[in-house]
């Protein structure tokens, strides 16, 4: 298995677009100093929204590739096959929470502010984003192609860009201290679900391809 992990993840970082790079970095450079002391909790939305359509386009790969002919000729089951694409997705978010911790211990450096609550939402952000954008986008793959996953992740953009607008215009964070940690508590409980879920849904799709 550690073979086929460490082919998703070298697909992951080797099919990483140059115009991706340059869109996100300018959504999580222009946060820094217009967000205030919210900085790094936008950018880390920023970044977990960028690899979750990342992981999207490295699912796209194995299916472009036709690359189920390839493993009927390995002596690994379907189940294992799938099991490391999702292994290889928590790699990735661990990335994603490493940049978050970084952002925001830059963002408390700028502004000189050290908000618990907001490095909070922003780890937990960085974790929820990649693991529910999979947990949708991969089974679709598997089932439909890849081509509905990536109209599945563009439409997923929307809520996040809301959510995004909603601590830059509304009341934000100061509007959810009471609730906050019940928030994040019931959003990692769902993605963990959602993402458990979905390897089953993703391991019976993957089985049925020819």
């Amino acid at each position: 298995m550690r073979g086929l992990i460490y082919k998703d993840v070298s697909i992951f970082f080797k099919s990483i677009d140059k115009k991706l790079i340059l869109i996100a970095a300018a959504a999580i450079v222009i946060p820094i100093f217009n967000a205030g002391i919210y900085a790094g909790l936008f950018a880390s939305v920023m970044l977990a929204m960028t690899i979750g359509m990342q992981n999207i386009m490295s699912f796209a790969s194995d299916e472009k590739a036709s690359w189920k002919k390839y493993q009927l000729a390995m002596p690994v089951s379907s189940f294992i096959v799938v099991v490391s694409k999702y292994i290889s997705v928590i790699y990735t978010v661990a990335v994603s929470l490493l940049c978050s911790i970084i952002f925001n211990a830059i963002s408390s450096i700028i502004f000189q502010n050290f908000h618990i609550l907001i490095w909070l939402f922003s780890i937990a952000t960085a974790v929820i984003v990649p693991l529910i954008w999979t947990g949708i986008c991969l089974p679709l793959t598997y089932w439909f192609g890849f081509r509905s996953a990536q109209i599945m992740g563009l439409i997923v953009v929307i809520p996040m860009f809301y959510f995004v607008k909603y601590f830059e215009d509304g009341p934000g964070i100061s509007a959810m201290l009471n609730s906050a940690y019940s928030y994040m508590i019931v959003a990692t409980i769902a993605a963990i679900l959602i993402f458990g879920i979905s390897l089953v849904v993703s391991t019976v799709g993957y089985s049925k391809k020819n």
